[in-house]
């Protein structure tokens, strides 16, 4: 079987008084918690991993990156199996298992990636969570639809925010061409919400003004 790139995504819903609450409580930090991933459930891919295996991985991923703070995840998705420094938001400080239920608890630091997701999540933007990881499938027979099953070969590198759509199950794909980006702006309110947030950091910054380039 051949190992490739894994990515699957589920909502991470905090609420704006939660947010409020513990840049508060953290000396103006945001620390955000809730489910990073489920086992034993068919996803939007439909893909299912086995408790066992995400288990194996979660104890793995919490002695060898948690414990070393060292459990980095970026903002958006990379066709990458390495976490690229400059794109870091994020750092997990902790997870753990209610039932099937993978619960971590994420640290948003104060890189221009992590600001871009502090003030996303201060805006009440809905954002998933979401594991990239390698690893093959096998397919299976459930309920009379085709699903796939995560094998034993399978290696979490990073859990990664990413854009989620309104309707449940309507996932995006991450966007590789900047103007797809820009149509999907165009026809999506949320979108230009986001890309505003985006450019009012950027020209706050002072390292790039996107203002200079577009005019507006």
């Amino acid at each position: 079987m051949n190992k490739r790139l894994l990515i699957d995504t589920i909502l991470f819903d905090v609420s704006p008084q939660k947010i409020n609450e513990s840049m508060t409580e953290n000396g103006g930090r945001l620390i955000v918690q809730g489910i990073l991933q489920r086992a034993e459930a068919r996803n939007q891919n439909q893909r299912v991993y086995p408790k066992e295996i995400l288990i194996r991985e979660a104890s793995k991923y919490l002695e060898n990156q948690i414990k070393e703070r060292r459990a980095l995840g970026e903002l958006d998705h990379p066709d990458s199996t390495v976490v690229n420094l400059q794109n870091v938001s994020h750092n997990i400080s902790d997870i753990w298992w209610n039932g099937n239920d993978l619960y971590g608890k994420v640290e948003v630091l104060g890189t221009p990636a992590g600001n871009i997701l502090k003030e996303l999540f201060k805006s009440g933007i809905k954002l998933g969570i979401s594991s990239r990881g390698m690893g093959s499938v096998e397919e299976i027979s459930e309920s009379g639809s085709d699903t796939v099953e995560v094998q034993d070969d399978f290696q979490l590198i990073a859990w990664d925010f990413v854009s989620e759509p309104s309707t449940q199950g309507a996932w995006m794909h991450p966007l590789k061409e900047g103007v797809d980006r820009a149509k999907q702006s165009i026809h999506n309110p949320k979108y230009d919400k986001i890309n505003n947030i985006i450019r009012e950091i950027l020209c706050e910054s002072g390292d790039f003004c996107p203002c200079e380039v577009t005019g507006k």
